[in-house]
């Protein structure tokens, strides 16, 4: 941990018992009428345990450090459909990736744009509104499996009542999708809460890489946004998924991301921020199959007063399983940062690597950045590391940038940015590594 932590004023007790306070029904502006029993009944039981489940309270050991103010959601609802919708749509084709097997847009949780250009045949991409309808076994078989282990029962309990949008995504086996699939979800009006989800399913010998983008429709609404992801990359399939937030300084987003890694199957998860006020990222990595592999990563640009609080578990099931987790931020101004991070190496897991490293890189005094990594291991033959570092932008390199001709703060976002993209490289596509880029030099050209 860097910096000393500021004290937080906790949410009220009464505000840190029931669900009343958020929603008083669930969150939805659909008929259900249409939707198999199974998913009926899981979206009452989700509505049963949002309110039976506490908030997070400032005992809660996975809410550590976490400012729980950004929690009391006062006048959300769900969010309104948006009259004029083909402005945004072209903003999403045009900072969009130019090469994509497919292209969807949702704006305040509707679909606006379904485009599948260059979709192999066989692959199964559509709203997860409609897959739950249309493929409805293989939707069960893998939606929300995963247990939240993290902290945020009761987000995920009120995302599994909910309306949402986002996409079902099926590569059969041996079927390679070349370009990645594209989604971006607006949202706009104050107060309007989304419920994005990403099902991602690769069969064996499959392979595909998606990006998903969070934007805001203006700069001054107040939103927030309740996402989840279930990757499952199965025997010998390839899934990577990229996560790009980008939302204006007013909105608040949970992202919660549940990841099952089959045998010989390969998993990259990848979340960027950039905007928000306040963001919680929970990503669960479970290696179940002998040989899984799982790579974790983070970029995260934090300026003025805004709050990324990341908390992640590598599961080592099996054994012969690779995990590697590299989170780097860049912080400035008064911005604080939260990760904690656990290895855990179950009984019998034999023959384990497992990696985890969390980086800070402190652009100014006021900046803090607290990291708490840990390692549990009950297996024997594994090779396990974690650890995590703070540190300020080096004055020698400053010097020498200087030294070349370049002004003081546009080598420190030259050093930052170089940080980052460490990151960004490991990533699969060209295309897809320059626009991150392409984002972070935006972000660091406003900054003061």
């Amino acid at each position: 941990m860097s910096n000393a932590t500021a004290s937080m004023d906790p949410i009220s007790p009464e505000a840190a018992v029931t669900g009343g306070e958020w929603f008083t029904s669930p969150p939805r502006h659909e008929e259900a009428s249409d939707y198999p029993a199974w998913y009926r009944d899981l979206r009452a039981e989700s509505w049963h345990q949002f309110l039976e489940t506490p908030a997070p309270g400032k005992t809660d050991e996975s809410w550590r450090f976490a400012n729980l103010k950004q929690i009391q959601f006062e006048n959300v609802r769900i969010a309104d459909p948006v009259s004029d919708t083909e402005a945004l749509v072209d903003d999403s084709r045009s900072r969009g990736l130019s090469l994509v097997a497919a292209r969807f847009v949702f704006i305040n949780n509707r679909l606006a744009l379904r485009e599948t250009p260059a979709l192999p045949s066989g692959v199964v991409c559509l709203p997860i509104s409609e897959a739950i309808v249309s493929h409805s076994d293989l939707v069960r078989s893998h939606f929300m499996q995963e247990e939240n282990r993290l902290g945020s029962a009761k987000f995920s309990a009120l995302h599994g009542s909910a309306t949402l949008s986002g996409l079902f995504i099926h590569v059969p086996s041996g079927v390679t999708v070349e370009d990645p699939i594209e989604v971006s979800h607006w949202v706009g009006g104050d107060g309007s809460v989304i419920f994005p989800h990403a099902l991602i399913i690769a069969e064996s010998g499959a392979s595909v890489s998606v990006v998903e983008r969070h934007r805001s429709i203006n700069s001054t609404d107040s939103t927030l946004t309740i996402g989840m992801a279930d990757l499952a990359p199965e025997n010998g399939g390839r899934v990577q998924y990229v996560c790009v937030q980008n939302l204006n300084d007013h909105s608040r987003q949970v992202q919660l991301n549940g990841t099952r890694v089959g045998r010989d199957a390969v998993a990259r998860s990848c979340f960027v921020n950039l905007g928000g006020k306040w963001i919680r990222n929970e990503s669960v990595s479970r290696l179940t199959g002998t040989g899984a592999n799982s790579e974790m990563l983070s970029a995260n640009l934090a300026d003025g007063d805004q709050e990324f609080d990341q908390r992640t578990l590598q599961l080592h099931e099996a054994q012969h399983t690779n995990s590697d987790l590299l989170y780097k931020n860049a912080l400035y101004d008064r911005s604080r940062t939260i990760f904690a991070g656990l290895i855990r190496v179950c009984p019998g897991a034999h023959h384990t690597d497992a990696y985890q490293k969390c980086r800070n890189l402190l652009g100014s005094e006021e900046a803090e950045a607290n990291s708490m990594p840990g390692l549990e291991i009950d297996a024997d033959q594994v090779k396990c590391s974690h650890g995590a570092t703070s540190g300020q932008i080096s004055e020698e390199e400053i010097f020498y940038l200087r030294a070349r001709g370049i002004e003081p703060r546009r080598a420190r976002q030259m050093i930052s940015q170089g940080f980052l993209n460490e990151v960004v490289e490991r990533l699969d596509g060209v295309e897809l590594r320059e626009a991150i880029e392409h984002r972070f030099e935006e972000r660091f050209s406003i900054l003061a």
